[in-house]
């Protein structure tokens, strides 16, 4: 029998040291230590840390998504994109302003995927499709939003690589303790 995320269930590739799913540490990463170096090493080597540079996917053969073009809805709201990987045009009700702590109504922004918190270099810019957060900013004021599917009785929800498609953009929030989410599809 294999071996399961203690932290969102997901069934674990033999050997591995964080859940697919989630990025979760397993209990069988004895040289972390070891794989952390390793992997700064990398990064290094390769020049991929600072600001600009490109956004690199799990695996390194899969290429990358186009960026998002359109109108994407909601019940809440809209976000229209240019195609341009940064340009966002935000239209959200008053309860989507007040949850995100963005202005209501039409605004001109930016946006950039991240992939939340990853120690030791925290969070950075990624693929949209490798996304756990979104950051909206509006002027000089700026939301990180996780990405995410809740589950229907809200007390879980699904993160990480896939969640967000060329077709969706899942906002996931914690409201009254619970997991909701807040589905933008593209019209």
């Amino acid at each position: 029998m294999g071996k399961f995320c203690s932290n969102c269930g997901a069934e674990l590739k033999p050997g591995a040291l964080f859940c697919h799913n989630c990025g979760t540490a397993t209990k069988s990463e004895a040289s972390l230590t070891g794989l952390v170096c390793a992997v700064f090493a990398a990064v290094l080597l390769t020049g991929c840390v600072g600001a600009g540079s490109p956004n690199m996917p799990y695996e390194l053969d899969t290429p990358a998504p186009h960026d998002h073009e359109g109108r994407f809805v909601s019940e809440h709201g809209s976000m229209t994109f240019n195609g341009d990987g940064t340009s966002i045009t935000i239209d959200f009700d008053e309860a989507l302003a007040d949850l995100t702590d963005l202005p209501s109504g039409e605004q001109e922004g930016e946006y950039v995927f991240l992939s939340g918190d990853l120690p030791p270099v925290g969070s950075m810019d990624v693929r949209y499709d490798v996304a756990h957060e979104m950051r909206i900013s509006v002027g000089d004021v700026s939301s990180v939003i996780r990405v995410g599917v809740a589950s229907d009785d809200g007390n879980t929800a699904t993160v990480g690589t896939g969640m967000v498609t060329p077709e969706r953009i899942p906002l996931l929030f914690d409201i009254d303790g619970k997991n909701v989410t807040y589905m933008f599809e593209k019209e």
